[in-house]
């Protein structure tokens, strides 16, 4: 797939370099859209015979998180289904070709591969809420080019809980993201307070994705809408980029080149961060929440 010309790239491009996120529109087909919309539905549907998160990953955690006090069989509240490539031709097909991975390429490329991927879900009255943070201390790596694309899988609003992101903190410092010996996930409350009065909502159109920088700010508030808000997550890497912990989303699809070729090299850069702690929690949402006990 080709996304655009080159030429009409380079400012989407001079705006990633200086902001630290793009928002694109027709990332995806909307023949992609419908068939990973189609496999969603079925997944939602299967939860509502669970009371408890289910299905399992590689390291035998969970496949399926749900939402721990509003999830029922009426109000299904799965909030994030881990490496859904694995177990879907659909959206492993979507990891290897979109257009916006045509435009990661012209970034970070010429040699991508892929890190993970995942769909995080705010159901009507799920109450899901995502602290900000930045992605990179969950996976530091040998240099620092490495991209977070969020594809809409439903239209996103102001009302139905957007990513926020702050621009240009992907120039600025790595945050801890540990508080009193835990890793919360989350920044400091006085970091967020103070970056989250120059966030930016990202909306759109389903099938438009927003491709943001590993270490940009971000978050996002409940889903306070009577519609749904997914997005199928895929992170890519530039080839050169070498882990420096344990993948938190293991998968045998790690790694997997998507442009370009392996070249065996690693490219390194200067910084200096804190390791994460590997997750013991079924997702994401569990490390963030023993922050509510902590004062930060």
């Amino acid at each position: 797939m080709q996304a655009k010309n080159e030429s009409d790239n380079k400012e989407l491009i001079d705006q990633f370099h200086r902001d630290g996120y793009i928002f694109f529109e027709n990332a995806i087909t909307s023949e992609q859209l419908a068939s990973l919309n189609a496999e969603l539905a079925s997944w939602v549907d299967e939860s509502k015979s669970h009371k408890k998160p289910f299905g399992k990953i590689k390291d035998g955690r969970p496949r399926f998180d749900i939402e721990p006090k509003t999830h029922s069989e009426s109000t299904p509240a799965v909030r994030r289904i881990t490496s859904p490539a694995e177990i879907s031709e659909i959206c492993l097909d979507v990891v290897k070709d979109n257009n916006a991975l045509d435009l990661v390429t012209e970034i970070f490329g010429p040699n991508i591969t892929h890190l993970g991927n995942k769909i995080n879900l705010k159901l009507p009255g799920s109450g899901t809420e995502v602290k900000f943070h930045q992605d990179f201390p969950f996976e530091p790596h040998s240099n620092e080019d490495i991209m977070t694309v969020l594809y809409f899988l439903d239209d996103v609003t102001l009302e139905n809980g957007p990513l926020e992101v702050v621009p240009g903190t992907h120039n600025g410092p790595l945050h801890s993201h540990w508080h009193k010996g835990i890793f919360t996930g989350a920044v400091a409350e006085n970091v967020a307070s103070e970056n989250k009065k120059n966030a930016l909502s990202c909306i759109g159109k389903a099938g438009s994705a927003c491709l943001m920088h590993s270490k940009l700010l971000h978050g996002s508030a409940p889903n306070r809408s009577s519609l749904p808000r997914s997005l199928f997550i895929i992170t890519y890497k530039a080839e050169d980029a070498v882990a420096l912990s344990p993948n938190h989303l293991p998968s045998d699809l790690v790694g997997m080149v998507v442009r370009g070729k392996e070249t065996g090299t690693v490219r390194c850069t200067s910084y200096s961060i804190e390791l994460p702690e590997y997750p013991k929690e079924v997702s994401f949402f569990g490390q963030q929440s023993k922050s509510k006990n902590i004062a930060m």
